[in-house]
């Protein structure tokens, strides 16, 4: 009688210890699952912020704003009516730029 109440005993124990560790691991799963998204959502964020720079017309030049400042960050030398009608355009509307390499290679492309 004894031997079988130690056998109910200990399978209760091994039942309980498996369906704990089975909710501990779809608890850890779920944990790993939520961090991934969180992961993917910050990086989603930092793609979507605001262009650090606008080139746009000023007076007769092309000049480069700062995050919608309206006084010019810089002027850049070049006479807008020596660009293509294209570029012009494009001017006119307003070219962003994300940070300071591609601020840079715009200026040497349009330099050149």
């Amino acid at each position: 009688m004894m031997y079988r109440n130690a056998k109910r005993i200990y399978f209760t124990l091994v039942v309980a210890a498996a369906v704990s560790g089975f909710m501990i691991v779809c608890t850890l799963g779920r944990n790993v699952y939520e961090n991934r998204v969180e992961t993917r959502l910050a990086a989603v964020s930092v793609s979507e912020k605001a262009p650090e720079y606008v080139v746009r017309e000023s007076g007769s030049r092309a000049a480069v704003f700062r995050n919608g400042d309206d006084k010019p960050y810089l002027l850049i030398d070049i006479d807008l009516a020596l660009m293509s009608e294209f570029d012009r355009k494009e001017i006119s509307k307003g070219i962003y730029l994300e940070n300071d390499r591609e601020l840079k290679r715009f200026i040497e492309d349009i330099s050149s």
